[in-house]
């Protein structure tokens, strides 16, 4: 969605940093009109799950016989409109996803100045400046919130838990435009900058490497079609994610290349949504750090039922692959690398929501899941330990105000 000048507050890029408008030169004279005042909106959320598994662990020991309580939201923004071609916004984060809850600290989680040059029947044209959202997919944009998500937790073969941090946001510039034509909307997304990377090394590699990740300039970008009155949507999205990678005293770089396609028919009272996408990765340097170039694999497809008004239930076939060369991953652990079933993982998941009234919502899903492709290292840091086969089960409770 494109910020419009009737800003609300759940759209993504309508969060900025309150002092980029000190770059705008604006007199202070606007800041006191009781015009702009009235713009101001200060929104929150909180979500707390308790998950528990069988075997494996997710989001903390989720494995022990109480289950894991280690997966909290809570999250707070603020908006303002100096001038009706400007948004200004900002929004904090703490998050706690398993590990030892370092990465509960509050932080910046997206922050931009938006201007829109043009804004009329026919189109929007506009420009972001700061920490923006990644536009991929149908839900990285609003996925912090958890009364946007279908279901407690997205498709993880599309949409990482363990590598958020970096498909979450990136400091630069991101332009935006929307052509309303005859037959429905195109919309256009693109941002250059450098990715976040908070807590990335930790996710991806064992503390006994001493990992550290730094981004360089990467780029993102999506083309989404809105058909009629958005009961179709159609969307490619593509980056390219430069990243700096040390691991003991081996340097290295990471790059990063994802294409997704999707698709979405929305009904009254239910939804169908697939997205597929092709990952290249590759890995270049020296000593620990070991050259590769993988191309990796994920899809879901995804349908959802309202009813009785305020539930809805879902169920969703979610597949990774991490390696299309090495589907199974055997010849990964002849290699010595690792087990077999730490390269795919296929998920069916059953899911149940209950929209308590507009501020509270209830949750529950059930995973069964097959392969260990997208579990977090930090809370299975010796993958021999893990079982290939495993179940999850979570319950959600989730407030906004």
């Amino acid at each position: 969605m494109i910020v419009s000048k009737s800003f609300r507050w759940s759209d993504p890029r309508s969060v900025t940093v309150m002092a980029a408008a000190l770059a705008l030169g604006m007199s202070a004279h606007a800041w006191s009109d009781e015009g702009v005042l009235d713009t101001l909106q200060v929104h929150g959320f909180l979500s707390q799950a308790l998950v528990i598994t069988d075997d494996n662990n997710f989001f903390g020991p989720s494995s022990d016989s109480d289950g894991s309580l280690k997966y909290t939201e809570i999250g707070a923004n603020a908006s303002i409109r100096p001038h009706e071609n400007v948004l200004l916004a900002t929004q904090i984060l703490s998050r706690r996803a398993g590990g030892d809850g370092g990465d509960a600290r509050p932080a910046l989680d997206y922050g931009i100045l938006d201007y829109q040059m043009v804004s009329n029947h026919k189109r929007t044209l506009g420009a972001q400046i700061g920490r923006f959202k990644n536009p991929f997919g149908f839900y990285n944009q609003t996925r912090d919130v958890a009364f946007t998500r279908p279901s407690i937790l997205l498709s993880q073969s599309i949409y990482f838990d363990r590598t958020r941090a970096l498909g979450l946001s990136a400091d630069g510039v991101k332009l935006y435009a929307d052509e309303r034509l005859n037959s429905g909307t195109l919309r256009f997304q693109g941002g250059v900058g450098n990715p976040t990377t908070r807590d990335l090394a930790e996710q991806l590699f064992p503390s006994t490497l001493s990992p550290r990740i730094s981004s360089s300039t990467s780029s993102i970008g999506q083309l989404l079609y809105e058909h009629g009155n958005g009961n179709f949507k159609a969307a490619v999205s593509a980056a390219d994610v430069n990243l700096d990678l040390s691991l003991t005293a081996s340097q290295g770089e990471i790059n990063f290349q994802p294409w997704i396609l999707s698709l979405q028919y929305d009904q009254e009272n239910w939804t169908l949504t697939g997205e597929y996408a092709v990952r290249q990765l590759s890995f270049s340097g020296s000593g620990l750090i070991r050259e590769s170039d993988t191309t990796g694999e994920s899809w879901y497809l995804q349908f959802t039922r309202r009813f009785n008004d305020n539930w809805q239930w879902v169920i969703r076939y979610d597949s990774l692959t991490t390696d299309r060369s090495d589907r199974s991953g055997k010849r990964y652990e002849a290699q010595g690398l690792g087990p077999a079933h730490s390269r795919f993982a296929d998920d069916i998941t059953l899911g149940l929501q209950w929209n308590v009234n507009p501020e509270l919502m209830l949750s529950t899903e059930y995973h069964h899941v097959d392969g260990t492709g997208w579990l977090p290292i930090q809370d299975n840091p010796d993958s021999s330990d893990t079982r290939r086969r495993w179940n999850m089960l979570l319950f959600q409770l989730s407030l906004r105000f």
